[in-house]
């Protein structure tokens, strides 16, 4: 838990990084059968097996999908919120293929942080996703939330 002067004040630095999700066959079976995404380079590792990337691949969507519990598992709370929302992402980039048995967490730097009223704020959060063992990332975005405090929610 942090207060909203420290968290102000770790603008420009990492402010949390996250424990390792599994992306399993399963996992990915889950998000094509919730999304209606059955692309066979997701959902059939045998054809996949024949493709350049030698099996099954997540869905990009899916490792962004990832992002929320990513943020509650590595970046601390502010203390007082009452509530937050995902206000949007600036940028988004599917860096690198994400194969089935991959391991992925989340790196989350603060780049922005703005109050917008005593009861609410904005930041905006540089996040890169890592594959476990790669140097490239799966993943890299500039995502938005806003918090509240107190009764705003």
């Amino acid at each position: 838990m942090v207060t909203r002067a420290e968290m102000a004040a770790r603008v420009g630095q990492e402010v949390g990084v996250s424990r390792w999700f599994d992306v399993t066959q399963s996992r990915i079976d889950a998000f094509a059968e919730v999304t209606e995404d059955h692309q066979w380079i997701h959902t059939d590792p045998s054809r996949a097996a024949h493709s350049p990337f030698g099996g099954t691949i997540a869905h990009g969507f899916l490792t962004l999908s990832l992002l929320p519990a990513m943020i509650n598992d590595g970046v601390p709370v502010m203390e007082g919120v009452t509530m937050g929302v995902n206000y949007g992402f600036d940028r988004v980039r599917f860096v690198s293929p994400v194969r089935v048995g991959a391991r992925l967490r989340g790196h989350f730097t603060l780049k922005a942080f703005a109050e917008l009223g005593p009861q609410e704020v904005q930041t905006t959060m540089a996040v890169t996703v890592r594959i476990e063992g790669q140097g490239k990332p799966a993943l890299v975005a500039d995502w938005l939330g806003r918090r509240y405090f107190g009764d705003a929610a």
